[in-house]
């Protein structure tokens, strides 16, 4: 392993002339090594320390984690950050209310005091990152079983982690690359005052909606801006008024030049996991075993919210946020099982495996070192597709925004342990008030007949989709009790369960004593939540851990494997929500026989799509009137409005949001997508259709300016003609 570390650079840089060029997310702080010359001879005008350095102010000091699951980037020396309309949607849904609905109708803040604090929203930044391989293997050996060596593991990342922070008020992270064979530290500053700048209504921010996700041409303006805000010596603070905008070491240069086919382009940022070297065997358990029935249950519950939407603007409010978190992996899903058959991944794996196999047959030393792992994959693998599907189908039905009350009860379950132990009562009374906080937040965005529709839903499915021995006995004790008649059950319990309403519930906690205990544990809502909670904690998790840390331990090794099989070939690291650099070219392609489709969509095809008895397809009047005027601005290339372009960068979720640069290093969009037919990227990038999705960072100065009237911020940006 140790060899494997030492040769893996000259490795890399051997292999350049014969490489795919714009396939891969690249560390950052390797990119002088081994990316650079390909970049520039792409067309790069700039160098590796002015992307990333600890020297001098670069890009990566501008480039952030947005959230938990997102990329941003500052756009202007007083803290300014855009990302997407996507990325900033659930926030932007808690701050609104049906008299400011945020969603429906946006926000722009016209000057500083009107910017509105995000409370729970952070802003993370790299500040440095370093290869710590060698004092994360110490103590490791190769025939240490995979609890032992996780173990070992985490003991050296805390010992790492605790001697590069002290003293210095950040935190940081150490993830594995190349499955295990090389180990990065990365440390971070964490602000958590971010305030609401603005975003477009939902009709510009969304528009499309679900249909038009994962879809080429789009014409979404998927963006929102946000500020960072410091307190003294621009440092994190709590939010505090007298807090003031943060100061980045470097923000974006703006382009309003436009993008050309052909034209050099990077995205940098978070992607969040990606999985280009497993065996056949996880795609087929992905592909065959998974995401049928993951799809099959997030139809429903989306066709419930949809439904429910559509009859009243609150209930579009409470679960707007929800059913695009639910349907965002749902489609995605349906692209990612069409792109594999499309490209016959698993078919060509096995090849690949069949090949891999002879080669390592044909030499004794090959076959001692490397002859069980594909075997004990195909062993592993058949044992963890159903722990694996059970643990998200059921999370799916009752945990993440499926049964809504059974996912609320289950804060219960903590709090009756509590009572049941007999603590003391400032404990008791302090987690009480933490449940009536969970509550407010929780029945804000809680509809009663939409929540007793999904639970009718999830309970049919969870029956009819999981085999029985793999359904909680909670669940089977109630379904045999009313013969599989949950409709009935439905109307039986949610009119006087506790956890269907505010105020019963408010009044149970407050009042809450031996009796209500026993009380609690008669509501069926409450034996739904604690019976699948435990059925998954003793017979499911487990399991799944323990097959998970066996495969774990197997990845090194079968890193190693292809990469001394293939000798020709050059690896990238997965994707695993660290900082990666990705760049390719700006270019259309072929979707199908004789249907091409460009590099660019424009503001002609919103209009062409307006449609006001669509929701998602209900152009702002506003909107249609700088069209018929042509108010256009300076924001136009060939007298049209550019909306999005697409580029060839290899990206994926994390992707959301980030930065898409020139050959300049200037900021040209705001990544958001990728197209249908690449969509499987994640598992097999296809140079051909893998086309990433990017909002043209000229129409966000054309809604920003023409649109919303709140052209001052553009002054406070650094805008290149």
């Amino acid at each position: 392993m140790k060899k494997l570390l030492l040769s893996l650079p000259v490795f890399l840089v051997s292999l350049f002339a014969t490489a795919t060029p714009d396939e891969g997310m690249w560390i950052p702080i390797l990119i002088e090594k081994y990316n650079i010359k390909l970049m520039q001879e792409k067309g790069f005008k700039l160098s590796a320390e002015d992307i990333y350095s600890v020297n001098k102010a670069c890009m990566k000091d501008a480039v952030v984690i947005f959230g938990g699951g997102c990329t941003g980037e500052l756009i202007s020396p007083d803290g300014l950050l855009i990302t997407n309309h996507h990325c900033g949607y659930g926030t932007i849904q808690r701050l609104s209310s049906i008299e400011n609905d945020y969603l429906a109708n946006g926000f722009w803040a016209m000057s500083r005091e009107e910017e509105i604090p995000a409370p729970g929203l952070s802003v993370t930044i790299l500040k440095w990152m370093e290869d710590v391989t060698d004092r994360m293997m110490k103590g490791i050996t190769g025939g240490m079983d995979a609890q032992e060596r996780q173990k070992i593991l985490d003991a050296n990342s805390e010992d790492i982690r605790r001697k590069a922070l002290e003293g210095t008020g950040y935190t940081a992270r150490i993830s594995p690359f190349y499955m295990g064979n090389q180990y990065f530290m990365l440390v971070y500053e964490t602000f958590s005052d971010v305030r609401f700048v603005g975003a477009p209504p939902s009709s510009i921010g969304k528009f499309g909606g679900e249909t038009d996700n994962w879809v080429w041409p789009r014409h979404t303006g998927d963006f929102s801006l946000w500020r960072v805000y410091a307190g003294t010596e621009n440092k994190p603070a709590r939010y505090a008024s007298t807090n003031v905008p943060y100061k980045p070491l470097y923000h974006f240069p703006i382009s309003l030049k436009g993008v050309q086919e052909g034209d050099f382009t990077m995205v940098f940022g978070y992607p969040g996991s990606t999985s280009q070297y497993v065996p056949s065997f996880h795609i087929d358990m992905v592909k065959n075993h998974i995401n049928p029935k993951m799809i099959a249950i997030r139809t429903k519950k989306i066709e419930i919210m949809e439904a429910a939407m559509n009859t009243d603007p609150l209930i579009r409010l409470q679960y707007s946020a929800k059913k695009s978190g639910v349907a965002n992996a749902w489609k995605k899903w349906i692209g990612e099982n069409q792109g594999l058959d499309r490209m016959r991944t698993i078919e060509k794996k096995q090849a690949y495996e069949k090949r891999l196999t002879d080669w390592i047959n044909s030499d004794p030393a090959r076959k001692t070192r490397y002859g069980h792992l594909l075997p004990e994959y195909e062993k592993l693998y058949s044992q963890l597709k159903d722990y694996s599907l059970v643990n998200s189908f059921t999370s799916d039905a009752f945990f993440s925004s499926g049964a809504e009350a059974v996912g609320f009860a289950r804060n219960m379950m903590s709090f009756a342990n509590l009572f049941e132990s007999e603590a003391d009562e400032a404990r008791i009374e302090a987690v009480k008030g933490e449940l009536i906080a969970a509550a407010a937040r929780f029945f804000k965005n809680y509809n009663y007949e939409t929540d007793k529709e999904l639970f009718v839903a999830v309970m049919e499915l969870y029956g009819g989709q999981l085999e029985e021995k793999w359904q909680a006995p909670g669940y089977l004790k109630i379904k045999n009790a009313w013969k599989g008649d949950f409709q009935a059950l439905a109307d039986k319990i949610y009119p006087v369960s506790v956890f269907t309403d505010e105020a019963r519930f408010t009044a149970f906690v407050n009042g809450f004593g031996k009796r209500s205990l026993k009380a609690l544990k008669k509501d069926p809502i409450y034996n739904l939540a604690s019976s699948t909670s435990e059925f998954i904690s003793e017979n499911v998790r487990g399991e799944l851990i323990r097959i998970q840390s066996e495969i774990q331990k197997l990845n090194p090794l079968y890193m190693t494997l292809q990469m001394e099989f293939d000798s020709n070939r050059l690896f990238y690291p997965d994707a695993n929500s660290t900082l990666r650099v990705a760049y390719g070219e700006v270019k259309g392609y072929y979707s199908k026989d004789a249907v091409y489709f460009r590099h660019y969509s424009t503001l002609k095809g919103i209009i062409e799509k307006d449609n006001p008895e669509i929701f998602d397809y209900d152009v702002p009047d506003k909107l249609k009137e700088l069209y018929r005027t042509k108010n256009y601005g300076r924001y136009t290339q060939n007298g049209e409005v550019p909306v999005c372009f697409i580029a060839t960068n290899h990206t994926t979720g994390g992707n959301s949001g980030s930065p898409v640069i020139n050959a300049e290093g200037h900021l040209i969009g705001v990544n958001f997508d990728r197209a249908w037919e690449g969509v499987a990227s994640d598992m097999a990038f296809n140079p051909e259709q893998s086309r990433n999705i990017s909002l043209d960072i000229r129409y966000a100065l054309f809604i920003i300016d023409k649109f919303a009237g709140a052209g001052y911020l553009l002054d406070e940006m650094t805008l290149v003609e």
